[in-house]
């Protein structure tokens, strides 16, 4: 099953180019499919990672992606597949910066602008890895933890993932948490199988994983766990800044925490670290989060 939920993975960013005739200003167009899921929504990461390959399809291969900021528009229908629209904003002589919308049905499920780089030598610093953490050997696969769910919608989903995650705290799955003064939380994580050294799909695919459970945190923080009665969560939106290159198919150490909640929405913050604890990526992501009263 490993092999092939990262094989599937892999085929879900090899889009297809399309030609559209359109008067809108993207000049570039992508054909994607989904993975499936129980509740029939599109998985958030998914489509990220599908706009990083479709945009990084339109310039030259040595320049790579650095930073992406995108929204979630609608849901997206896994029963549909996804046109993916890139519009050129600019090729400078070291940077170039990509528009790319993911449609459905003639309306965008994600808008976002990504910005890619030649490699380049530089002033160099970085925030350390936290330590005296178990390693990944040390802590329990997730699938391990929820193998007696009931709940076929948290166990599909969990077995179909591509990458082997493996939390360092207790998950919030269906426990309510007692550390609510907890402030980070730590998660191994790589995929289940080799993937190549590609760097476009290593980074598309890190951009896969990065929106696993970051607003996790903001449910710690409130005594809240994914089963709570009325709890309704949904990625508003997302952040990415790479820091150098990236193997998803070696273990990363990915820290997250959630500075503040408001307003009906949190936000989460998140640092990914080699296992030799080079700092390989920052993400950030607000979400809707609110539980909805009985009655």
């Amino acid at each position: 099953m490993a092999q092939a939920n990262v094989a599937e993975l892999r085929e879900l960013l090899d889009l297809e180019r399309v030609d559209v005739t359109s008067t809108s200003r993207e000049s570039d167009f992508f054909l994607g499919r989904s993975q499936y899921k129980p509740d029939g929504r599109v998985f958030g990461g998914q489509v990220l990672a599908q706009c990083i390959v479709a945009a990084a399809r339109t310039m030259p291969e040595e320049r790579l992606i650095h930073s992406l900021h995108g929204y979630f528009l609608r849901a997206g229908d896994v029963s549909e597949p996804i046109e993916f629209g890139v519009e050129r904003l600019r090729d400078g002589r070291s940077f170039s910066a990509r528009r790319v919308h993911a449609y459905q049905r003639n309306q965008p499920i994600l808008s976002l602008i990504a910005s890619f780089q030649d490699e380049q030598d530089g002033l160099e610093h970085a925030e350390k890895m936290p330590e005296g953490l178990p390693g990944p050997e040390d802590c329990p696969e997730i699938r391990d933890v929820l193998a007696g769910s009931d709940n076929p919608h948290v166990t599909e989903w969990i077995n179909k993932r591509p990458f082997d995650v493996r939390p360092v705290e207790h998950p919030l799955y269906y426990n309510t948490p007692e550390d609510r003064e907890l402030t980070h939380q730590h998660v191994w994580f790589r995929t289940s199988a080799p993937f190549g050294d590609d760097p476009v799909l290593n980074a598309a695919a890190l951009a896969y994983a990065s929106d696993y459970n970051l607003l996790e945190p903001a449910l710690r923080r409130q005594g809240l766990n994914w089963t709570t009665p009325g709890l309704r969560v949904a990625s508003l939106d997302h952040a990415m800044w790479w820091h150098r290159r990236v193997r998803v198919d070696e273990w990363m150490l990915y820290v997250q925490e959630s500075p503040a909640a408001q307003g009906g929405r949190g936000l989460g913050y998140g640092r990914i670290f080699s296992r030799d604890g080079a700092l390989l990526a920052t993400v950030a992501q607000e979400g809707m989060v609110r539980v909805k009263a009985a009655g």
